[in-house]
């Protein structure tokens, strides 16, 4: 492989290299300028040339770093590989997280210091409304956004090297995740909002998604066999609006057994909702009806409820409680009552037991007896045995 060195100024060279043929054959000749010294540039182009060689070499190209994350997620939500609401919170990472601090750096030129530079600017202000800085776990998420696009990079032979992959991301505290200390307690405070009480006791009950218990149709409701069916979700984003979509994954698809108390008041909603009907003339429930429906049967929106519970927490003094909180709640009574993991990875909808072991962790390290028989169960259920 040939390779020649032009001066161009002082300190300034221009690097000339044979860097293969294209797909049709032809020659491709690549030019670089380079800034230093003679011996420095020599070594440049002798780097290039090796580059070529061991099929390591990228062609420079002018791409930012918020350009190509953009591009990627556009991409990644087009071919169905993520859901319209992921795509929707990737965007919103790449332009509050990313964009203000490695957005304009230029694909090729970011470095490995870039990142941990990165990751302490987050820390320190990276909140989009610029008063103070992010969790550790959503500098994780950012992180995790960049990265899975710079694999993208590496895979299609646009920069040589995931920078993002040899960095850490900074360690979530086990204090992070918030739930329900006092349930009883919280359910007495529950019970003075008609719109969020339902929602929030069979989420609390059942460790249902904000979305998936919005989607629920009295089809799917047994409430003679105390048994619900998970079968679609509701997402809510600007590009698509409210619409159904299927589970997170194929265990998204489950039955949930549920307990006496939210049996009888689940019959008491039906009962609510049927009586109501009959007084404005709606005529009768249909099965295929949603559980949270108005009544023309349009499904509620995602977000108007998840602000209106924000407000609800706020009110009752407890804002860091999320509606999701009431998942990990769940999650955390079923722990502490001794139930399998194989049982709550299921009741959760996890693809594998090991997931839900890696999110409760520090939940099983309370009882180091759970913890340990919790291990072994997810061992066995990869196929690993003693």
């Amino acid at each position: 492989m040939m390779g020649h060195i032009q001066k161009r100024g002082r300190n300034s060279w221009r690097l000339k290299f044979d860097a293969g043929r294209d797909a049709a054959g032809k020659r491709k000749i690549q030019y670089q300028t380079f800034r230093g010294g003679r011996r420095e540039a020599q070594l440049k182009l002798a780097e290039l040339i090796a580059s070529v060689a061991s099929n390591a070499y990228v062609e420079p190209t002018k791409t930012t770093v918020i350009e190509f994350v953009r591009n990627r997620i556009a991409l990644w939500e087009a071919a169905g590989e993520i859901t319209a609401r992921t795509a929707a919170r990737y965007c919103e990472l790449a332009d509050n997280q990313i964009a203000p601090h490695i957005g304009a750096k230029a694909l090729q030129k970011l470095r490995p210091l870039d990142i941990e530079e990165w990751h302490i600017a987050l820390r320190n202000g990276g909140r989009a409304n610029g008063k103070g800085g992010l969790a550790p776990r959503t500098i994780g998420h950012a992180h995790r956004v960049l990265s899975k696009a710079l694999s993208d990079a590496v895979e299609n032979e646009v920069i040589a090297k995931n920078v993002a992959a040899t960095k850490v991301v900074p360690k979530v505290p086990d204090d992070e995740m918030v739930i329900v200390q006092d349930v009883p307690a919280f359910i007495d405070k529950l019970k003075s909002s008609a719109r969020l009480y339902v929602p929030a006791m069979v989420s609390l009950f059942t460790g249902m998604r904000l979305g998936e218990v919005l989607a629920l149709r009295w089809k799917h409701v047994d409430l003679s066999r105390g048994v619900i069916g998970v079968r679609e979700a509701l997402e809510n984003t600007k590009a698509h609006g409210i619409r159904f979509k299927a589970p997170k994954s194929k265990a998204g698809r489950r039955n949930i057994t549920l307990p006496g108390l939210l049996i009888h008041l689940l019959r008491e909603h039906r009962k609510a909702q049927l009586e109501l009907r009959l007084k404005l003339g709606a005529g009768k429930l249909l099965d295929d009806a949603l559980l949270f429906g108005d009544i023309e049967g349009s499904p509620p929106s995602p977000n108007a409820l998840s602000a209106a519970w924000s407000d609800f927490a706020e009110h009752i003094g407890v804002p860091a409680v999320t509606f999701h909180a009431l998942r990990h709640t769940h999650a955390s009574q079923l722990i502490d009552a001794g139930v399998d993991i194989v049982t709550i990875s299921k009741r959760l909808g996890h693809a594998k037991p090991d997931i839900t072991l890696r999110i409760y962790a520090h939940l099983f390290r309370k009882d180091d007896a759970k913890a340990a028989a919790a291990i072994d169960e997810a061992l066995a259920n990869l196929g690993y045995s003693a």
